[in-house]
Order: C-alpha cells, then structure tokens, then sequence
C-alpha cells in the first residue's frame, strides 16, 4: 500500500493522479475533508480507501501497520503561512511528521515529506539544501518554523541517510482551487483578468526590486509529482532536497505569462502591500538544483512560460479543470 497524508490536498492528490498514471492504485488516502471542497481534487482518481487523520494516527501511535506499507508520502500539513496558531501547528505539522516518520522507519517504509521553502527565511543564508548548514535558517512565520523544527529533529537524530524532505518552492497547478488565498497567483491571476480585464500586484518597498519586480522560483506541480516518483524509484537516495526550477523570475514575468496564455494584452495595476506582511515578505527564492542534479534525478522542469500556458489552456480555461486519472 502507498499512503498518501494530504492526499485530498494540492500536491497530494497531484501524486496520487501521477501513481495511476504509473498504474499503482493500492493507495490509502489520509486526510481531513471537513467541510471544504477538497474531496473534489479525488473525484477520479484511483485508490484503495479513504481514512481521517486522527485514525491514522491512532494506528500510527499504537505501532500498528495493517497495510503492509510500501511508502508514505507525507504531503499531510496546514501549509498557510498567516496561521497564527502555533500550537496547533506544532501538533499537526511538527509533531504528526515525527510519528509518522518514526513508523515508517519501524516498517521499513520509504517516507517523503514535504519541507518548505519558507524555512529558509528571507534568504539570508541562501537556499542551499546541504544539511550542513540547516540550522542557521531562521524561518519568518510559524509554518515555514514548523517545517524548519522536523528537518532539524531528522538532522540531529541522524535520520537524513534514510528519509526524504522536500523543500517546496512556489508551486502552481491543477487542483489548488480549496486552498482560497493561498491559491497560486496564476490561479488567481486568470480569475481576475477574466473579470477584469487586468491583474493587480504588490507594489515593492525595497529599492532594489522595481514593482513587480520582486522575484520567486516558480514550479509546476507536474514536475513536483515527476522528482517524487522519481524518489520512489531511487529508495537509496535520501536528504533533503529542494524541489524549484533554479532560476528566479519576477511577478512581472508571470503575469505576461498568464495574459499571454489567455491571449491578451497584459494590463497590470500595482497595489500597496499590506501592513501585516510587509516585514515578512519574502522578495526573492531561488532554488539551488545541484544536489538534485548529482543524485541523479533526470527531471526537466518546466518553464514559467509553459508552465502557465498547460495550467491556463488545459485546466483554468476549461469547466473541469481537475486532475484526472485518464
């Protein structure tokens, strides 16, 4: 069985969508559908069961493993970074991943988790995946904090050689829809520009970055499914890992990109950044790739240009725009 936590979310359901593609449905989803429309990015997609998070962790607690697991992608976690409820993220993204990381290395189950960009900050230090230097990252928000506390709790407990963590940078795509404000701007671009007529964009308070000109690494969550299943296939390649393209592009480059692919002018309007975030911003990412390369992954990532033309012409534009499994 493949378990995958988070598996009703943006990048899990996109891996379970790209197992099937692989023709692997013995998969046992865990999740906590709520109320919210994440059942949606399930609709067609292949697999064994559905569980909730809290019995999952019960089997996990009691050392259990009925189902003879062959892997955990453990894509399971709030991923807003304005939640402001630190307890409750160190229980569910902090505390969850240590249980389950330490059951999968009791079963003998490959475990690939999902890190974060945000733990390195403002990038002071860079965003050099090497696990050398991991613990001088200092996170600007509780989630990317949250993320940062696993890596350095695998670290320190010398769990790298055995495990995968991801670091994810901005990643965009098919079946983000439920995540309301924290939908990638493309998501949000097309529905604005389909409204009206144009996309609006923070303005910059660093003198060095124009409007607009502020840059993050940008990746297609194809690409993300492909670097994981590679993992799969690779179980002595273990550590972390960034998951980016390696080359840093402006908000300006992706809104051409997204009036280019919705074939219009780009008409863009700059807005004052709120207050609450102007302190916390993050004005350029960019992912550091030759670790990735040297373990071997072969993985071609997508352009921005491309990227958005697949997502806007093949899902956004369309009136189902979900992953399916085909």
């Amino acid at each position: 069985m493949y378990i995958v936590t988070g598996g009703a979310g943006f990048i899990g359901s996109a891996m379970i969508w790209k197992l099937n593609q692989l023709g692997i449905d013995d998969i046992l989803v865990v999740d906590n559908l709520s109320t919210s429309d994440k059942w949606s990015n399930l609709v067609g997609l292949r697999y064994e069961d559905y569980l909730h998070r809290d019995q999952f962790l019960k089997f996990v607690l009691e050392g259990d493993d009925p189902f003879d697991t062959q892997a955990v992608i453990h894509m399971g976690a709030c991923s807003a970074t304005t939640e402001r409820d630190a307890d409750f993220l160190m229980e569910n993204n902090y505390r969850y991943t240590q249980y389950v990381c330490r059951h999968c290395l009791a079963h003998d189950a490959r475990f690939i988790n999902a890190s974060s960009a945000a733990t390195y900050g403002d990038g002071e230090w860079g965003f050099d995946d090497g696990h050398e230097g991991i613990d001088r990252l200092r996170p600007l928000n509780m989630y990317g904090y949250s993320k940062q506390l696993f890596d350095l709790w695998a670290s320190k407990g010398g769990m790298l050689d055995r495990i995968v963590s991801l670091k994810f940078f901005n990643v965009y795509g098919p079946n983000e829809y439920h995540k309301d404000d924290m939908r990638s701007v493309i998501c949000k671009a097309h529905r604005q520009i389909t409204e009206t007529g144009q996309l609006k964009l923070f303005k910059s308070y660093r003198e060095e970055y124009p409007d607009g000109g502020q840059k993050r690494d940008f990746v297609y969550i194809k690409d993300c499914v492909d670097i994981m299943a590679w993992f799969l296939a690779n179980p002595d390649k273990n550590g972390i890992f960034n998951i980016g393209t390696g080359t840093a592009r402006t908000w300006n480059d992706l809104a051409r990109a997204v009036f280019a692919a919705m074939d219009r002018e780009p008409v863009i309007e700059y807005i004052p950044m709120p207050e609450s975030i102007r302190d916390k911003y993050q004005y350029f990412t960019e992912a550091r790739m030759d670790k990735l390369a040297a373990a071997g992954c072969d993985v071609v990532m997508t352009s921005l240009e491309d990227g958005a033309a697949d997502y806007v012409r093949n899902y956004l534009s369309r009136d189902n725009p979900y992953l399916l499994s085909r």
